[in-house]
């Protein structure tokens, strides 16, 4: 990277016979706070057997870390977070779109996804670059942004440069008046947007793609869609 450091990738590669071998683009998945975690990984195999080349950059890789402890110290968390900025992001992100380009991927084919932390940081990525689609599940700092350095979701939302999906639930870790506020402000973006609201704690699978399946199919349609 140019300040030095050397950016670790996760990659999971489709299955070669699937769809006769044709990779359908490539989805970066950006982690959660924990860092690059099982739950991160069976997403990322999850995009891959649908036949997309799959990229999950370790943003903490400055730092020397790729995943936080479960019962770790919550102030820890933070401060890992807290050292994030939305340079690092973006260099991070950016470095693996030029991977996935130098395995023959367009920019219209190119997709990013995450979750909490890292839906967060796709959709200021799909609000600074020009990308197929972009998906953010329980993405926090609508409001008051995660870092310093990062802009509250609000204010990115309306520079949106490619469809963008977001989908919350019931968790209660979103507010859920901030998630109408992202809603309006996605609206205003020259893009198509949707958001959508599950009223239960039904909307993660990253952990299970078959136990949630509305939300995992609105995340595969949403990339087929706009991703052609």
């Amino acid at each position: 990277m140019p300040d030095g450091s050397e950016l670790r990738l996760t990659v999971v590669e489709p299955d070669p016979a699937h769809r006769s071998g044709v990779i359908r683009g490539g989805i970066v998945v950006v982690h959660e706070a924990r860092g690059v975690t099982d739950a991160v990984r069976n997403l990322a195999e999850g995009l891959a057997a649908e036949g997309w080349l799959v990229v999950v950059p370790h943003l903490y890789h400055r730092d020397g870390a790729d995943e936080l402890p479960a019962d770790g110290d919550r102030d820890q968390l933070r401060d890992q977070v807290q050292r994030l900025s939305a340079d690092s992001v973006l260099a991070d992100t950016d470095a693996s779109f030029r991977w996935l380009a130098g395995r023959q991927v367009s920019a219209d084919r190119m997709g990013v996804v995450g979750f909490g932390l890292g839906g967060s940081i796709a959709l200021i990525v799909a609000a600074r670059r020009d990308l197929g689609a972009a998906v953010s599940v329980a993405a926090g700092g609508i409001i008051t942004p995660l870092s310093d350095t990062l802009p509250p979701l609000v204010e990115a939302a309306v520079e949106l440069r490619c469809p963008w999906l977001g989908i919350f639930g019931a968790d209660r870790q979103v507010p859920e008046e901030e998630v109408h506020k992202l809603r309006d402000a996605a609206a205003c973006a020259d893009v198509a947007t949707d958001l959508v609201y599950f009223p239960a704690d039904d909307h993660r699978f990253d952990d299970d793609q078959a136990g949630i399946r509305e939300a995992w199919m609105r995340t595969l349609n949403w990339f087929d869609s706009h991703m052609r």
